[in-house]
């Protein structure tokens, strides 16, 4: 089935990381941004990067939600809600979001591996106060590595994957697999992405403690996918 990738907040690291290894997978991307001009140039950036067989383009947000069937949210928590308030009428129905936000305290000034407490109990959460409800909505890709994902070895991560919809999860599943060394695990319903997203801020203290980058998570004892 053809279908075509967009990435709101796709010229930014983990958006850009994540239409890479997309695109490289062979699906057609179109990166999102307020700019259309700097979402084009993000995306003729990874054509050169991927070579001629690259389905990227670009285009302003409301485009890109205008124009897909899969949208990813990669952009900070600080700018969440205001895009979604934004771009509120422009979703078609049976549109489904997948969303990468984490409510790290740095979007306010503080630390990186602290958490903001969110009304709703996560930004998934309030993702999906904010869409419409003929919108679906699954939580993921919040535990990957930008600076992984914008590299050439596999991940070495599970992808925890929360919804309340099994079209959006099982959407979400097929995206996970298709980077080189990830593995998508059912993590039940999206409310369990306040758990999954506060693991993100663990792992960026492991980085800092331990002087590394992109510190992931495997689970074990699952069965074979």
């Amino acid at each position: 089935m053809s279908r075509t990738i967009g990435i709101l907040g796709g010229t930014g690291p983990e958006g850009s990381g994540l239409a890479y290894r997309w695109a490289r997978a062979g699906e057609e991307i179109l990166i999102g941004s307020r700019d259309a001009q700097r979402a084009e140039e993000a995306a003729k950036s990874l054509r050169e990067r991927i070579g001629a067989s690259a389905k990227i383009a670009g285009a302003d947000n409301s485009a890109v939600v205008a124009q897909c069937d899969v949208v990813v949210l990669t952009v900070p928590f600080a700018g969440q809600a205001a895009l979604l308030k934004q771009l509120k009428s422009h979703w078609k129905p049976g549109t489904i979001v997948i969303d990468t936000t984490v409510p790290l305290a740095a979007a306010v000034g503080g630390a990186a591996t602290q958490m903001l407490g969110v009304w709703q109990g996560s930004a998934a959460e309030q993702a999906r106060a904010l869409l419409p409800s003929s919108v679906a909505l699954a939580a993921a890709f919040q535990n990957l590595s930008a600076e992984l994902l914008a590299a050439d070895q596999p991940v070495e991560c599970d992808v925890l994957i929360c919804s309340d919809d099994e079209k959006a999860k099982q959407a979400a599943s097929e995206l996970a697999v298709k980077i080189p060394g990830a593995r998508a695990v059912n993590g039940g319903k999206l409310e369990n992405a306040r758990i999954v997203e506060s693991l993100t801020a663990l792992l960026i203290g492991l980085n800092i403690r331990y002087k590394v980058h992109g510190t992931g998570i495997r689970f074990t004892g699952l069965p074979a996918a």
